[in-house]
């Protein structure tokens, strides 16, 4: 089982999360497995998102429906686990998820598909069908020692290596570590085991094939990792809760993404040289692109941009995108 140091979590003296960077760099220190997920995919998209702030003008459908559904999920897992009643949980829930919504654009009729079934309606008639699906749900949300339950659990541990690792020496130590940040929803026990739960929504068929894409996932890789961190227990891998949305009403089913020791250990391992190549990208502030993952997951969102030429760039990203606050992994939730 990995172990490191968990840390409480400090705002700076103005109450606001610290910087994830290096004062006057743009090294980071402070990473989640969504600005992992960035620079591994391509340093070019890191750069855009993290280091620049570069968003859509209008926020992805798919963004907004998933966050809601989440946290709608989550809440439900919080009031159950405090002892509410099942109908009582569900009602809030719902109550909560519609205020919450309140402004939710239902996408144009004409959209594709895996856009289209991302309605306001779809989405309340999710959240409810997934809390009837798992009414008898055997995975039942961890009490933690201290016996509060493992649910909206955000976690911050050092690793013990830092940026600039190469140059120090024993009388100059590392002065910032390396930080792993994040939240885990909830952890449930399944059996005899420990897994932390996670939601996912697709327009796509949940089968075999849609689960095995989470065998090689960053973020599970590290929700893994966070949970032996937080609950100085064995995880064995995260438990993930699909819904297929369509027509007719949502689908439910459940996958497994398990992770043995030295396959943590190995991605332990991977990361030490990701972060040294990280910070040399920033040290020389140049993020090339990898074109080869122009096309993933839909197509990049910035992939008309690094297909104009490098000296207008800018003019293109800044009529298609609004540059907002950087993405920060030690903001808490």
């Amino acid at each position: 089982m990995l172990e490191a140091p968990l840390l409480d979590e400090q705002p700076n003296e103005d109450g606001e999360a610290p910087s994830p960077f290096l004062p006057g760099t743009t090294i980071q220190y402070a990473w989640d497995s969504t600005s992992l997920g960035w620079a591994k995919t391509c340093p070019r998209l890191y750069y855009y998102n993290m280091i620049c702030g570069y968003r859509p003008k209008e926020e992805s459908v798919h963004l907004r429906f998933g966050r809601e559904y989440q946290a709608a999920l989550e809440l439900f897992d919080r009031f159950r686990a405090e002892g509410m009643d099942h109908t009582s949980a569900q009602v809030r829930t719902v109550r909560y998820l519609l205020k919450a919504t309140a402004d939710y654009v239902d996408p144009h009729p004409e959209a594709k598909r895996s856009v289209m079934l991302k309605t306001k309606h779809n989405l309340v008639q999710a959240v409810i069908h997934h809390i009837e699906h798992y009414r008898d749900d055997k995975a039942q949300t961890h009490i933690m020692a201290n016996g509060q339950p493992a649910v909206e659990l955000s976690f911050r541990f050092q690793l013990d290596y830092g940026p600039g690792e190469a140059t120090r020496t024993q009388e100059n130590p590392i002065l910032q570590p390396y930080l792993l940040c994040g939240h885990l929803d909830r952890v449930v026990t399944f059996g005899d085991d420990l897994f932390v739960m996670d939601h996912k929504t697709t327009a796509s068929t949940i089968g075999s094939y849609y689960f095995e894409r989470y065998n090689q996932d960053n973020q599970m890789t590290l929700y893994t990792i966070a949970g032996q961190v937080v609950l100085h227990s064995p995880v064995k891998g995260v438990i993930v809760d699909a819904v297929q949305l369509m027509v007719k009403g949502p689908a439910f089913d459940r996958g497994f993404t398990f992770r043995s020791e030295d396959r943590l250990e190995e991605w332990m391992d991977d990361l030490r040289v990701h972060l040294r190549t990280f910070e040399d990208y920033a040290a020389a502030d140049y993020w090339p692109q990898n074109d080869t993952a122009c096309d993933k997951f839909g197509g990049c969102r910035f992939r008309e941009i690094c297909g104009r030429a490098p000296n207008v760039r800018h003019h293109f990203l800044d009529s298609d995108f609004v540059q907002e606050e950087r993405w920060n992994p030690l903001k808490t939730r």
